[in-house]
């Protein structure tokens, strides 16, 4: 049975719908031919906004921060927890929920972190973590979860060692960060309630608080201390723009490449010409990391709310409405991408919008290049054969989801001699 646009639009708001890869995308197409600005009226679970579902329409209200504002609400939530925090305040404060000027005046603490010159400084530690764990890969035998044990594991220790965080602390930030960008699933979130959605978010920055007072008073050579001493107008951030600020470093920092690194992987081998033209021309790694990043899009929307009236697709959004950016449907986009539901590592040029745009353009998204192209770079030259071997299950969130688990059966050579 065919889908309606109605039925499109509601499917936006069911977390297992993320998890799905094929409902989502089904939606998604619904939307773009026939109501690709599209209001969606989730009541009572969720408050009515505009789905954003082309790719260009979606890029124009990107580069128009003026107009639409991250602030007060940037992902998708339900109608309840809106209203919690629109009645207590903003607990959680990270780069995603500002706007200039506040956001020009934090971003560039971290965007020095993250230029090409000094992630050129740490490419060969990179190269050394990927080359570990395809090492650990090969020492597990002929099978493992490939999402869970590689996937995850490496993009994490990548991140926190950046941070400075000691290796001891990882799985509890591993952890959180599941919990918190899992809360819609069932196998991810700590609990049911928003006391115990909020008691993920307070045990976040008793660590980060913890964290900040350290760096302030023993100052190091780390991202974390660049954060916790960083002063804007003279003064440090306060406690919670602090905390905000490693939260979304120490989460998306790492959650995000997990993510391409697991959907890329079973891109690979659902499509083995790609993988065997890969193999045979490795000079392609750097378009196969871009055609991973479109393929997977881990960030699956952001919201921004009017602050005037303003016309996207022939459609007059009115001031106060929010629109939802579905990245997963502009990276398949028929009017952006030939053959868009087509893996080819060769495509070019591949203008995905996985990362956003304008402002708020990822400020991670070089290190997340990088670290891919590490990854499969140590790991396919070893990897003799590989096939998934189970079920296969992604993550049920509206916001940042990917693969949670990659059974696979496969066979590797030692690695060469030192």
């Amino acid at each position: 049975m065919t889908m309606s646009v109605e039925q499109a639009g509601l499917t936006l708001v069911d977390p297992k719908a993320y998890a799905e890869e094929t409902r989502l995308h089904e939606a998604c197409a619904v939307l773009r031919g026939e109501s690709p600005v599209h209001w969606v009226d989730g009541r009572p679970s969720y408050s009515p906004f505009w789905v954003i579902t082309r790719r260009a329409d979606i890029m124009e209200i990107e580069k128009n921060h003026q107009v639409f504002r991250n602030s007060p609400r940037p992902i998708l939530a339900p109608a309840a927890e809106d209203a919690r925090q629109l009645e207590q305040g903003q607990m959680l404060r990270t780069l995603i929920h500002m706007d200039d000027p506040e956001h020009r005046a934090l971003r560039p603490i971290a965007a020095d972190w993250f230029r090409p010159k000094t992630l050129r400084a740490l490419r060969e530690s990179v190269n050394q973590l990927a080359r570990r764990h395809v090492d650990l890969m090969a020492e597990r035998g002929e099978e493992c979860d490939f999402a869970a044990d590689v996937a995850v594991q490496y993009p994490l220790q990548v991140i926190l060692s950046l941070l400075g965080l000691p290796e001891s602390d990882f799985p509890r930030m591993l952890k959180l960060t599941q919990e918190i960008f899992g809360g819609d699933d069932p196998e991810r979130r700590r609990g049911e309630t928003p006391e115990e959605h909020l008691a993920v978010i307070l045990d976040f920055f008793a660590y980060f608080q913890a964290l900040i007072n350290d760096r302030r008073a023993n100052p190091t050579d780390d991202l974390a201390s660049a954060i916790a001493n960083a002063r804007v107008d003279g003064e440090h951030l306060n406690d919670l723009d602090a905390a905000g600020y490693f939260v979304i470093i120490a989460t998306a920092g790492h959650d995000t490449t997990s993510s391409t690194i697991a959907g890329g992987m079973q891109a690979l081998l659902q499509h083995p010409d790609q993988l065997d033209l890969l193999r045979q021309q490795p000079e392609l790694m750097q378009g196969a990391v871009e055609e991973m990043i479109r393929w997977t899009t881990p960030v699956k929307a952001f919201m921004r709310t009017a602050v005037a009236d303003h016309q996207i697709g022939g459609v007059t959004i009115k001031q106060g409405q929010r629109v939802l950016l579905m990245y997963p449907s502009g990276n398949r986009d028929e009017t952006a991408f030939d053959r868009p539901f087509t893996f080819d590592i060769t495509r070019g040029p591949n203008r995905h919008i996985a990362f956003g745009a304008g402002v708020h353009f990822c400020l991670g998204a070089q290190l997340a290049r990088m670290e891919t192209q590490a990854l499969f770079t140590e790991l396919l030259p070893r990897l003799q054969y590989a096939e998934i071997s189970g079920p296969v299950t992604g993550v049920a969130s509206t916001f940042v989801s990917g693969l949670k688990q990659l059974p696979l059966r496969y066979r590797m050579t030692a690695p060469a001699p030192a």
